[in-house]
């Protein structure tokens, strides 16, 4: 980070000291270690991560942000990259490994499957976007994204984190973050957040199943 990044601005410093102190805030210096030292998890879904090995390869290097250390343990990443066709099978997983990552912690759909379904968005077991289950910080369009369009989203990323303040962060908040229920894998995925939806559901549709049911009298055997 150059002077002019580091320094808050509103103060002036002395020409004669100005290469010797720096006047930022916490906030600043703070998201200035976290954007340069993201730990993204060592996870892939399908095609996608094909990409995002190319992307972490020497041609285009993403540790020149600061993000080369991948971990294979979500209790030691802080980036959960959902790279590839998320499929209903996978949810449950997918939503325990974020569960596991500690705060804070950040999500990014790469690619037209993790944002929105993709070509499979009508296919009965792929899911119409992670967002319906773990909250998305930075969508990368394309089928596949090249590793260009990854850079520029993890770029994207380390822009959110410039403007975090740690009194609107919520893993500083005194109120815990709820843990998100993990789906449950059944006939269809369920989301336990919707139980009681899909228990008014189910009662509406046996209400008019029975309302249409003709009686035994009005037809006799």
């Amino acid at each position: 980070m150059t002077n002019d990044e580091l320094n808050q601005p509103g103060y002036e410093i002395p020409p004669e000291i100005k290469n010797q102190v720096a006047v930022t805030t916490i906030d600043r210096i703070y998201n200035w270690s976290r954007r340069s030292s993201i730990w993204p998890m060592m996870f892939g879904l399908a095609c996608c991560a094909i990409e995002m090995i190319c992307t972490a390869a020497s041609r285009f290097d993403f540790a020149r942000f600061g993000m080369e250390v991948m971990r294979p343990s979500p209790r030691q990443a802080d980036l959960l990259l959902v790279s590839g066709t998320v499929t209903k099978k996978m949810v449950p997983q997918i939503v325990r490994l974020y569960n596991q990552m500690p705060e804070p912690k950040y999500v990014v759909a790469m690619g037209a499957c993790a944002s929105g379904g993709g070509p499979f968005k009508e296919g009965y077991n792929v899911v119409s976007g992670i967002d319906n289950y773990i909250p998305v910080d930075v969508y990368i369009p394309g089928c596949p994204p090249t590793p260009q369009a990854l850079l520029h989203g993890l770029i994207t990323l380390q822009k959110k984190i410039d403007t975090q303040s740690l009194r609107e962060a919520r893993w500083y908040k005194k109120d815990v973050s709820e843990v998100i229920p993990v789906p449950v894998l059944g006939p269809d995925i369920m989301d336990p957040r919707e139980y009681e939806l899909i228990r008014q559901y189910s009662r509406q549709k046996s209400q008019a199943a029975a309302s249409e049911t003709p009686d035994a009298e009005s037809n006799p055997a």
